[in-house]
C-alpha cells in the first residue's frame, strides 16, 4: 500500500494542529511553516477536512483552524478518508466483484491483499490524534491478547 502525500500531509497538519491550538485557532501559515508543507496545499487540504467535519475555521485577526472535536476522538483513519485518501491494498476498486486481470478476474492474492488493506483501517482507526502527539504509537512493546511481544527492529533480526 502506497499512502500518497495528501494523506501523509493531512495527518501531518493535523497532529500539528491538535498539538498546537490548546483551544485558540491556528493560522495555515504556522502549520506550512513547522511542518514544511506548501500553503496552498494545505488550504485545500483543510477545505475537505472542514467538509469532512474535522475541523472548524475561525475568520477575522486571530483566526484559522480549530479540531472540530477532541484530539482523543479524531482518528488518524477518519482524517485519511476525509482528503479522498484511499486505504487499500489491491489495485481492485474495493466492494467490486471485478478483479484488476484483464479478463476481470481477481488474482489468487487478491483476499490476502484486501485483508491487509483492512487491517491498515483498522489500525489507523485505532489510533488517536492525540496518541500521535503523545508519541503514544512508536515503542517497540506491543500487547496482544494473553501476553505482551517484544517486537524486534529490523537491523537486530539481522544480526542474529
Amino acid at each position: 500500500m502506497k499512502l500518497s502525500t495528501k494523506g501523509r500531509y493531512a495527518v501531518m497538519a493535523m497532529v500539528d494542529l491538535a498539538e498546537s491550538s490548546k483551544d485558540r485557532p491556528v493560522a495555515l501559515a504556522d502549520i506550512a511553516d513547522r511542518q514544511e508543507i506548501s500553503l496552498s496545499y494545505l488550504e485545500q487540504l483543510f477545505g475537505k477536512l472542514r467538509k469532512g467535519g474535522l475541523v472548524r475555521s475561525v475568520r477575522g485577526p486571530g483566526g484559522g483552524y480549530l479540531l472540530a472535536r477532541n484530539a482523543t476522538e479524531t482518528r488518524v483513519a477518519d482524517v485519511i478518508l476525509a482528503v479522498d485518501e484511499p486505504i487499500r491494498a489491491t489495485r481492485c476498486k474495493s466492494g467490486s466483484p471485478k478483479g484488476c486481470k484483464g479478463n476481470k478476474g481477481r488474482c489468487q492474492t487478491h483476499e490476502l491483499w484486501e485483508e491487509l488493506g483492512n487491517q491498515i483501517y483498522l489500525y489507523l482507526a485505532s489510533v488517536s490524534l492525540a496518541d500521535v502527539v503523545d508519541r503514544n504509537v512508536a515503542g517497540t512493546l506491543r500487547t496482544f491478547p494473553g501476553k505482551t511481544t517484544q517486537i524486534e527492529e529490523p537491523s537486530q533480526v539481522a544480526a542474529q
